[in-house]
């Protein structure tokens, strides 16, 4: 990471939780070059959801700091965290279901200034949707409506929370296509996602959570030996991994 260029996002000591008195992250610290893929793994209850909400201000932080290129924006309201280029590919439907496709992705475009037809070029297939209420599309043509949010948002930063949930692998494989092409047209990503064999295909560097804190992160070579051991160890389970 160049030292004079700060990260594109930064978290430093990040505490935060629904409830007084339990963090659910703890005191987590990670950063991301700009232009970068990296990556968070972790069981379900690890804190990676959390975390994402924290960072887009649906959850204020009890302690800590979260960056954008150097600049402060901890606690910052969600819609202000799109206006500063932050936007969260959400695990559940973000969607009005009594809105169509284009309704939808119209209160995207109006506020980020972006012409709605530039969803045709990456998602041509849902112009066959453009009318349908939103609420009537399958789980895997809302998830394809989502990722056309993300593309007229133009994040400087996108946070992809657990993209394929509940989608059919074929669409799954789309989802995660998608999020590649984005990254190769020069968005930072950070994608969070409890298949760590998938994560560690597609991204650079890792962090791995485990009850709300980091207990290893590295380049993502660093772990492609022995996954299985890998995960035993960082669960606390014992075993040694072998290492590539």
């Amino acid at each position: 990471m160049d030292p004079v260029t700060p990260p594109a996002l930064e978290l430093d000591h990040l505490w935060a939780g629904y409830v007084a008195g339990i963090d659910v992250v703890q005191d987590v610290s990670l950063r991301v070059p700009a232009g970068g893929f990296y990556g968070v793994v972790g069981l379900n209850g690890a804190g990676k959801s959390t975390l994402l909400r924290a960072i887009t201000g649906f959850l204020a932080p009890r302690a800590g700091r979260v960056r954008l290129l150097g600049r402060d924006i901890t606690g910052i309201a969600p819609h202000r965290c799109l206006t500063e280029g932050v936007y969260l590919l959400p695990q559940e439907s973000s969607l009005f279901p009594y809105l169509t496709v284009a309704e939808n992705l119209a209160l995207v475009a109006r506020r980020r200034g972006t012409p709605l037809e530039e969803v045709h070029r990456h998602f041509p297939a849902l112009a066959s949707y453009w009318k349908s209420r939103a609420g009537d599309l399958s789980g895997g043509w809302q998830k394809m409506v989502e990722c056309a949010k993300a593309v007229l948002a133009r994040p400087r930063v996108l946070l992809v929370d657990e993209p394929a949930v509940g989608l059919a692998p074929g669409v799954a494989r789309e989802v995660y296509a998608w999020i590649a092409r984005a990254h190769a047209e020069g968005t930072t990503v950070l994608l969070v996602d409890h298949n760590v064999q998938q994560v560690l295909t597609m991204t650079e560097y890792l962090y791995v959570l485990n009850l709300g804190r980091v207990v290893a992160e590295g380049p993502c070579a660093h772990f492609l030996g022995d996954v299985r051991g890998h995960i035993r160890q960082w669960l606390g389970l014992g075993g040694v991994p072998s290492a590539s």
